[in-house]
């Protein structure tokens, strides 16, 4: 029987750090065990939001891509900005709501409403839309909203 699927992260040598990090910026979130070898943790088990994470001290240089990422969806806009200033922090954005964070993990931090929106039967509306999605870096509700009602 499978017990579930964990997004296995693998840092140089920094992992405590980071786990550190995120749970400085996600509002429900802990660390639920460390393995320690020689003092240092070698693997930090969290949880983000009701999602479990396992964090690796591997050693070797590791890089994260963007063919994988973190979707984290918002209800406010209060939540993106929050989460946009945090995760982009010593980091990098970039359009349509992705970000890099310090450490180089790929995040997407996108509202509920820009999914709504798009799934809107009026092909018009959700293409005015995605437009305006595809202009923005960090996603903008109210702007988003105008987009649509103009269509």
């Amino acid at each position: 029987m499978i017990r579930g699927i964990t997004p296995f992260l693998w840092f140089r040598d920094n992992a405590e750090e980071a786990v550190d990090h995120y749970l400085s910026i996600f509002r429900d979130g802990m660390i639920l065990s460390v393995s320690r070898a020689n003092g240092k943790a070698l693997v930090v088990s969290f949880e983000l939001e009701g999602q479990k994470f396992l964090a690796l001290n591997g050693g070797a240089p590791s890089q994260f891509t963007e063919s994988v990422s973190f979707l984290v969806e918002c209800e406010t806009q209060e939540e993106v900005d929050h989460l946009w200033e945090k995760l982009s922090e010593g980091g990098q954005t970039s359009r349509c709501g992705w970000l890099r964070d310090k450490f180089g993990l790929s995040w997407q931090v996108v509202p509920t409403a820009l999914s709504k929106l798009m799934s809107d039967p009026n092909p018009g509306k959700a293409n005015a839309v995605m437009q305006a999605m595809m202009k923005m870096d960090k996603i903008i509700i109210a702007d988003l909203q105008s987009a649509y009602q103009a269509a």
